[in-house]
């Protein structure tokens, strides 16, 4: 139950819980603290002593306002709610005294350093500071750190907030960063000058208050006044972090992180950050045919022509939904291919999720559900590399006492878990002994690892089975950012990958990570020259994530609108154009001519759809149970690096996945 206090914030008196802090009070007061280490998600360090307020009453000098709570303070001599002031005499001397201290040997590097325009210490000394010196001595310097290719380090400028120190050992859970030294010679260094093993690590850029990290592939390129924001969504994991995609002119120089606490929090795994390169390279701006088996360019009527003829006399038609198609573009290949007498398959990977049966599919958790519950199983799933921003919220309930378990492949997953076996047998031992789990908010994150087998269903009948015994929620774990959203339209065949096996001509809709055999014609529609289009005969060049408007269905079943942030480049066109402008070559027009009346027709035919950032309620309909088969558990991911077109065509990818296997493979002197 909250202890709600009385306090008198700058003349102005509200009622807050007794355990907030002093800076969080503040805030709900409608006043400004200025600070450098507090951080809301990160431990209270109080190092930086820039959020100074008055307490009167108190003792006579100013108090730090992020490690003080609001029930420690007295109240006046007559019962009066006690009294903080944030702008008095007193506070402002105070400031002027940190921040000049602060900048006694910060170098004068703004001209050249990327954080100009975005930087606090720059924001805060014009707001809070003086505008002279009085120091005439020799600043000092320090040696620069190699955290690795993605974190650029200039410590001379860092303030010692720590802020980086507690991010990595506190959300990303590795403990290589720390600081060493007193006073003068305090520095924040990495343990043995060892580089950064996390695929979080980019988010101590953000952290940083001042020019200390800042982003290596995107130094010197662009300043924040010149660039274009567009809010937007990811597509690199299913979690659907919510981004920022910064463009100048028709190049992607950057993406960040938005805060949304359903889903992501501020923080964004190191694909989504650094993968903007990869949508500049390998790209296919202009249709190809293939012809004495090699591909030439050809132009659009030519390309659509040739795929029109191929449909027009196939057979046994199929199509195939990519992990990165947005919603629109399944539900018109859907619409177009049925037509045509074809089927459509979105569950490239072979997993067996029911088409249909959402709470089998998508589950019944939301993803916040992570945070409350006290016992969290694992099942067949690497999280770590799947979802790493989810991996984090399974560590923040850990710190936080929950007890986790993991059936399947034993990996580091930053935090201690109970390892119940990698097995289908230890399955069957869980969900008898699933009862242990009971009145402790349970969640079951069942990973696409564990589905892809033979025995599949079974696995989630299991899984269901154990969630209804325990009153678990259940979370099903995707990989593909693309699947939710195919699964709900129902880009689904009866039979799975099987049924487009047998296909004569297969409309590839930038599904990558599928062999298609030989003999069958394939038209492939997509961004990147990857996989899928060594293997065309027709290529038509699609748009990327971040150059055409979509709607994309997270893991836990929550529509989000991805915006365009740039053009496709050269002829490449929107991927439902695409089908739309082929539909009407075949003679069987789609019934949309633009984005507006596709998503009317779509939301008609899936109402959820059209509730934009809310998590639909699922109906509960158990599978039926079926018995499991005896093989080990396989994680989804083999590479977290290169898991999709984009990502393959990065050479900074390369690089991290080059790094990540010379990590696993080398053995220290000492050992």
């Amino acid at each position: 139950m909250s202890d709600l206090r009385k306090v008198n914030i700058d003349g102005t008196e509200i009622e807050v819980d007794g355990a907030m802090t002093l800076i969080q009070a503040c805030e709900q007061a409608g006043v400004e603290i200025p600070r450098f280490c507090y951080h809301e998600r990160l431990s209270i360090a109080g190092n930086c002593r820039m959020c100074l307020v008055e307490v009167v009453g108190g003792p006579p000098k100013p108090a730090a306002s992020c490690a003080m709570q609001v029930k420690d303070l007295r109240p006046g001599p007559e019962g009066q709610a006690p009294v903080v002031k944030t702008n008095s005499p007193m506070v402002k001397k105070a400031r002027e005294g940190v921040m000049e201290f602060l900048l006694i040997n910060h170098p004068l590097d703004c001209p050249i350093c990327d954080q100009g325009g975005e930087c606090d210490l720059q924001d805060q000394a014009m707001a809070y500071g003086v505008d002279f010196s009085r120091f005439r001595e020799a600043k000092r310097a320090v040696d620069d750190l190699n955290l690795g290719p993605l974190v650029e380090t200039h410590m001379t400028r860092c303030i010692s907030c720590t802020r980086c120190v507690r991010f990595t050992s506190e959300v990303a859970g590795i403990t290589q960063m720390g600081q060493t030294g007193r006073g003068e010679d305090a520095e924040i260094t990495s343990y043995l000058g060892e580089t950064l093993d996390s695929n979080l690590q980019g988010n101590i850029i953000d952290l940083c208050p001042v020019g200390a990290l800042t982003s290596k592939p995107y130094a010197f390129t662009a300043r924040p006044w010149e660039l274009t924001k567009t809010e937007s969504v990811d597509v690199m994991d299913a979690l659907g972090s919510n981004i920022r995609v910064d463009t100048k002119g028709r190049e992607v120089m950057r993406i960040l992180p938005r805060n949304h606490d359903g889903v992501n929090e501020e923080w964004i795994s190191d694909k989504t950050r650094f993968v903007w390169d990869g949508l500049r390279r390998q790209r296919l701006d202009k249709p190809y045919i293939r012809e004495n088996g090699k591909l030439r360019p050809a132009t659009w009527p030519e390309a659509l022509d040739k795929a029109a003829t191929a449909i027009k006399g196939a057979d046994k038609l199929a199509g195939l939904v990519g992990d990165l198609a947005p919603v629109e573009a399944a539900f018109a290949l859907k619409q177009l291919i049925e037509g045509q007498g074809g089927v459509v398959e979105c569950r490239t990977d072979g997993a067996r999720l029911p088409s249909g049966n959402r709470s089998a599919y998508v589950g019944t958790a939301a993803i916040e559900d992570i945070d409350a519950s006290r016992a969290i199983l694992l099942i067949g799933t690497n999280p770590r590399d799947e979802a790493p921003v989810l991996n984090a919220r399974i560590r923040k309930a850990w710190i936080n006492g929950a007890a986790v378990g993991l059936i399947g492949e034993a990996v580091d997953l930053t935090y201690d878990y109970t390892h119940v076996g990698s097995d289908r047998a230890a399955l069957d031992a869980a969900a008898a002994n699933a009862h242990d789990m009971a009145d402790k908010n349970p969640v079951i994150v069942l990973g696409q690892g564990a589905i892809r087998e033979a025995d599949g269903a079974a696995v989630i009948a299991k899984a269901m089975q154990m969630a209804e015994a325990t009153g678990s929620k259940l979370l099903v774990l995707h990989t593909a950012a693309g699947r939710v959203g195919a699964m709900d339209v129902d880009a689904t065949a009866e039979g799975g990958m099987e049924a487009v096996s047998s296909a004569d001509v297969i409309y590839n809709l930038s599904a990558d990570e599928v062999e298609i055999g030989e003999g069958a014609f394939v038209i492939y529609q997509g961004s990147h020259g990857d996989r899928g289009a060594h293997r065309a005969d027709v290529i038509l060049p699609g748009a990327a994530y971040t150059e055409e408007p979509g709607l994309f269905v997270n893991t836990e079943g929550r529509p989000q609108l991805a915006l365009r942030a740039g053009f496709a480049p050269g002829e490449a066109k929107e991927n439902w154009a695409i089908l739309r402008a082929l539909s009407g070559e075949l003679g069987a027009a789609l019934p949309y001519d633009s984005l507006a009346q596709l998503r009317q027709a779509l939301v008609a035919e899936v109402p959820h759809l059209a509730g934009i950032g809310s998590v639909p309620e699922n109906a509960w309909q158990p599978l039926e149970a079926a018995p499991l088969g005896k093989a080990d558990f396989r994680n989804a991911i083999r590479d977290f690096y290169l898991t999709n077109p984009i990502a393959r065509a990065s050479a900074l990818m390369a690089e991290l996945s080059a790094n990540a296997a010379a990590r696993k493979s080398g053995k220290l002197a000492a050992e």
